[in-house]
């Protein structure tokens, strides 16, 4: 066995740390530094790093912690409220960037560029397809970084997401199916249906064997940790393997579950531990190591910018019309669609799946990674910006909210909450003594 892998490790943790630091020295999230350490160390520019099977199998993993540790932190009474307003918020989300895309490569798309088989038609509406997929691991980051995942409009691009990737696999299907003769539009629309229906069986029944544990064992909290996790992780397996449902939508349904038992704060605690310091760079460094831009002529550069724009364009207005249709702020509007922008490793998937079917050609795939790695890039610093402009409408100073460091109080609350586990009597909750020490601290103060 090759040790290669340790050295890969040290360099991705190390390089998305000082690059994450650097980025937040601009007041960018670190998140865009992760992402920057990937493209600079990876085939696009310096060729240090590769991508491996071990980098690619860690990043599966750390995008499925991530997550479940976002359906753990999620508020399930605010993500029933913005249910409705999450399905019209991701169907015009879809829709209006299926129709730019299809519009912009109408116009580029001949026989004479492409080496796709598929009819010219088939291969417009592809790139369309392409443009629907969003990345929400990227927001959800930024989201968490910045202290606003569980707000009203974190909610909803949580929810929105989770349909968009529906709606992008019924699309994809569609396509695919008249492409390739073997797929069954029918049979896919109904192993989808059958996944919530298993999910929400499979949930009901882990939610109350969880509750019968915690009463029999009240003081070994870390066995709780390692049941969630495998809760996870089957549920993530079965989504993918199964109902061929994205296995981050099977990873957030089990954190919304752990999210409503008594132990989701501690849980939560050590997940956010093990995602920060070790699986989330990996994941996020990972997507810039996938790039590698082919040679490109003049009217294909031409074309990248222009879908650049249409693929930013069209999610802010096609998300940000259906927030406002759902009674959302201005401001609010703006935040989703900002948050609804990142396309991220799901466009590369889409992109790869296409050109294996001949509904893409090879000359679109530099325009692509163009587009996804700058989407990439650009949606966490949207995200900051539209929050911080809503931050000082609330007549608070954008240096106010640096101060408070959600990742200092993070790592407070998993110290404070440890210590009050090893603690804490059989019959007491963890929870209460750390209220107690907090009014106690008040009264001597």
């Amino acid at each position: 066995m090759g040790y290669q892998f340790l050295f890969n490790l040290a360099l991705i943790l190390l390089s998305t740390k000082l690059f994450g630091m650097l980025t937040r020295k601009f007041k960018m999230p670190q998140v865009v530094g992760a992402l920057a350490a990937g493209l600079i160390l990876g085939p696009a520019m310096l060729g240090w790093l590769q991508e491996t099977e071990f980098i690619d199998m860690m990043a599966e993993l750390g995008v499925i912690v991530l997550m479940f540790t976002a359906g753990l932190e999620t508020d399930i009474k605010e993500l029933k409220k913005s249910g409705k307003a999450s399905f019209v918020i991701a169907l015009i989300g879809v829709i209006v960037p299926l129709a730019g895309g299809f519009g912009l490569a109408y116009f580029f798309n001949h026989e004479g560029i492409n080496d796709a088989s598929a009819s010219i038609f088939l291969q417009n509406i592809f790139i369309g397809i392409i443009l629907t997929a969003t990345s929400v691991s990227i927001s959800v980051e930024t989201l968490k970084e910045m202290g606003k995942l569980n707000t009203r409009a974190g909610n909803a691009i949580l929810g929105a997401a989770i349909i968009d990737d529906i709606l992008g696999i019924v699309a994809l299907t569609i396509v695919t199916s008249l492409a390739d003769s073997s797929v069954n539009v029918a049979i896919v629309l109904l192993k989808i249906v059958a996944f919530f229906v298993f999910a929400i069986v499979f949930g009901i029944v882990f939610y109350l064997i969880f509750g019968k544990l915690q009463k029999y064992y009240n003081k070994d909290l870390r066995r709780f940790v390692i049941i969630a996790f495998v809760f996870c992780l089957l549920l993530s397996y079965l989504a993918e393997v199964w109902f061929g449902v994205a296995d981050i939508t099977g990873a957030f349904i089990a954190g919304v579950v752990v999210s409503n038992t008594q132990r989701a704060k501690y849980i939560a605690s050590r997940f956010e531990t093990t995602s920060y310091m070790l699986l989330s760079p990996v994941f996020f460094a990972s997507i810039g190591l996938k790039v590698s831009l082919p040679g490109m002529s003049t009217s294909i550069i031409v074309f990248s910018v222009l879908l650049l724009i249409v693929a930013i364009l069209t999610k802010i207005v096609g998300c940000g019309l259906g927030a406002k249709m759902c009674r959302y702020s201005n401001a609010e509007a703006l935040q989703i669609g900002c948050g609804m922008i990142s396309r991220g490793e799901v466009a590369l998937i889409v992109a790869n799946k296409g050109a294996a079917l001949g509904l893409m050609s090879t000359t679109f795939f530099g325009p692509i990674i163009i587009t996804v790695v700058a989407t990439t890039i650009i949606a966490p610093i949207l995200l900051k910006l539209v929050f911080r402009s809503k931050k000082k409408a609330d007549g608070q100073s954008a240096v106010e909210a640096e101060e408070k460091s959600p990742l200092a109080e993070g790592l407070a609350e998993i110290y404070e909450y440890s210590q009050a586990a090893k603690t804490a009597p059989e019959e007491e909750e963890p929870e209460s003594i750390i209220k107690k020490k907090k009014s106690e601290s008040k009264k001597n103060s």
